[in-house]
C-alpha cells in the first residue's frame, strides 16, 4: 500500500476496549447505580478482578496510563489502606455472590509495592471475594522493580501469568522514552518468574516510537524471541502529549511518519509468524498451543480494558483509582485523581464518578465491534440470532458500507462481510463506522495504524 493511502487511512480512532468508550461515559452513572448493579450480581456469576496501583517510582515518557510518580512510600502505603477500604465495600455489596475466576494487577506499576504488601493485598482480596480453585492470577511487572523478595511474594500469591514492559531494547530509543532496561535485566526476570511457578509470559512492544527504525525492531524482536514468550503483545504507540503532559518530553522530530510506523509493524508482525506465533486481533500474537490463540481459532476471544484476552467472566470490577469496571447493565468508572478516590472510599462509600448504561443499540453496535476486533468479520445472521428483528437496520448499515467500501478494506460475503488482509491494519478505523458516539464531542484519540 501506498503512502498517500496509508496516511489517508490513518485516522485518529479509539482503540475500542469498550463500547462505549471511556470519553462518552456520562456522570449520570454514579455510586447509587453502581450498588444496584452489584447487588444484582447472580450467585453463580463469574468475576474478574481488576486492582490498579497508580504509582511509579520513575515515569516512562511514553507512557499513557493513570499513574504517577513518586519516590516516597508513604503515599503508596496510605493508598493501600484506602484500596481495602473498597474492597470491603464493594464485597459488602455483591454480599457472597459471584466467584472469582481471573485476577488481574495493574498499574503503573505494582511490582513496585513492597513484597509484604503484595501479599497482604492479594491475601485481603482472597478474604473477601470467593475464588475459583482455578483463577488466573496475572501481574504487570516492571523488571526495575524486581529482587528476590517480590519475586516470592509473585510465588506465594499464586500469580500464574507474568506480564513483562519492554518496549523496545535499543539504548538510543530508551534514553528517548526514559526507559532504561537491558536485555539480560529481562531475560533474568523471565526465567526467575518461571522458576517461581508462572505458566505464562507476555511481553509487551511498542512501534512507533522515538528514533525507531524497521531495523532497530528487528534486532528488539530477534531478542525478545529467545526469551520464547507464550504471548507478545505489540502495540503501536500512541502519542497523546494533550491528555498526558509528561509526553512532551519526547522530540517530536524523532517520531517515525505514518508510513514508517506502518512498515514497522508489518515487519515485525511477519518476523513473530515466521517465529512460531499466532497473530490474535491487531496487536497481539501468541503460541499456537496457548489459551489466546485456541480462543482466536474457536471464535471465543474476547476484547476489554486489559486488550485481547480469553476472560469470559460476566462481570468485571475495577478498583482503585480510575479503574473501570463491566457489569451487564453497563460501564463504572472510579474518580481518576487518587486523593478524590481515597476521600470517597475511606468514607465507606463507592468511588463511582461515571459510566454508561447500556441501551439495546449500544449492545449490538458494541458487539458487531467486538466481532470486528477479534474476528475481523459481521455476522448478519450472528447478529440476528442475538438480537432479532431489532437488529436488521444495523445488518442493512454493514450491507450498505461493505458495497460503498472503495479501499478494498472489506469484502463482501453471503452474510456480511470479512476484512481484508489489506484491511486489517485500519480495523479500528472500520469498527468506528459502527461507532455512533465517535465524532460527537471533544474527545480525542490516537492514530489508527
Amino acid at each position: 500500500m501506498d503512502k498517500t493511502a496509508i496516511e489517508r487511512l490513518s485516522a485518529s480512532v479509539p482503540r475500542y476496549t469498550s463500547y462505549p468508550t471511556a470519553p462518552h461515559f456520562s456522570a449520570d452513572v454514579g455510586p447509587d447505580g453502581y450498588a444496584r448493579w452489584l447487588a444484582a450480581v447472580p450467585m453463580d456469576a463469574g468475576i474478574s478482578l481488576y486492582v490498579h496501583v497508580p504509582y511509579c517510582d520513575r515515569l516512562c515518557w511514553f507512557c499513557a496510563c493513570a499513574t504517577k510518580q513518586t519516590r516516597r512510600y508513604e503515599p503508596v502505603s496510605r493508598y493501600l489502606r484506602s484500596l481495602e477500604a473498597e474492597i470491603a465495600t464493594i464485597s459488602g455489596h455483591l454480599a457472597g455472590r459471584g466467584r472469582v475466576t481471573a485476577l488481574h494487577f495493574g498499574g503503573g506499576s505494582p511490582t513496585m509495592l513492597k513484597a509484604d504488601d503484595i501479599v497482604a493485598l492479594a491475601d485481603t482480596l482472597k478474604r473477601h471475594f470467593i475464588f475459583a480453585g482455578d483463577a488466573e492470577i496475572s501481574v504487570e511487572i516492571d523488571p526495575n522493580d524486581m529482587d528476590g523478595d517480590r519475586h516470592r511474594a509473585l510465588a506465594e500469591i499464586g500469580m500464574t501469568r507474568a506480564s513483562l514492559g519492554v518496549q523496545d531494547f535499543d539504548d538510543r530509543v530508551q534514553r528517548a522514552i526514559n526507559r532504561i532496561q537491558t536485555f539480560d535485566q529481562t531475560r533474568e526476570v523471565v526465567e526467575a518468574v518461571r522458576a517461581a511457578g508462572a505458566a505464562s509470559v507476555n511481553i509487551d512492544l511498542l512501534y512507533g516510537l522515538p528514533l525507531q527504525s524497521v531495523a532497530s525492531v528487528e534486532a528488539t524482536l530477534a531478542k525478545v524471541v529467545t526469551l520464547s514468550p507464550d504471548r507478545i503483545a505489540l502495540f503501536g504507540y500512541a502519542h497523546v502529549p494533550w491528555m498526558k503532559k509528561h509526553q512532551t518530553m519526547i522530540d517530536e522530530a524523532a517520531l517515525p511518519d505514518i508510513a514508517e510506523r506502518f512498515a514497522q509493524a508489518g515487519r515485525a508482525a511477519g518476523l513473530l509468524r515466521e517465529a512460531g506465533y499466532q497473530a490474535v486481533g491487531i496487536d497481539h500474537f501468541a503460541r499456537p498451543d496457548d489459551s489466546m490463540a485456541r480462543a482466536a481459532r474457536e471464535g471465543r476471544l474476547k476484547r476489554n480494558f486489559q486488550g485481547y484476552t480469553t476472560d469470559g467472566a460476566d462481570v468485571m470490577i475495577g478498583l482503585g483509582a480510575s479503574s473501570i469496571g463491566r457489569l451487564p447493565q453497563g460501564y463504572v468508572q472510579n474518580m481518576p485523581a487518587t486523593g478524590g478516590y481515597q476521600r470517597m472510599v475511606d468514607e465507606g462509600g463507592l468511588a463511582t464518578v461515571r459510566g454508561a448504561e447500556l441501551s439495546e443499540e449500544d449492545r449490538m453496535r458494541a458487539r458487531i465491534i467486538e466481532q470486528l476486533m477479534c474476528s475481523f468479520a459481521f455476522s448478519a445472521s450472528g447478529l440476528v440470532a442475538e438480537f432479532g428483528d431489532r437488529a436488521m437496520p444495523l445488518v442493512a448499515e454493514a450491507r450498505r458500507m461493505a458495497v460503498t467500501d472503495r479501499e478494498a478494506l472489506v469484502k463482501a460475503t453471503a452474510d456480511g462481510f470479512t476484512i481484508t488482509a489489506a484491511g486489517r491494519p485500519f480495523t479500528r478505523l472500520i469498527a468506528s463506522r459502527f461507532d455512533s458516539y465517535f465524532g460527537n464531542g471533544p474527545a480525542r484519540h490516537s492514530t489508527a495504524v
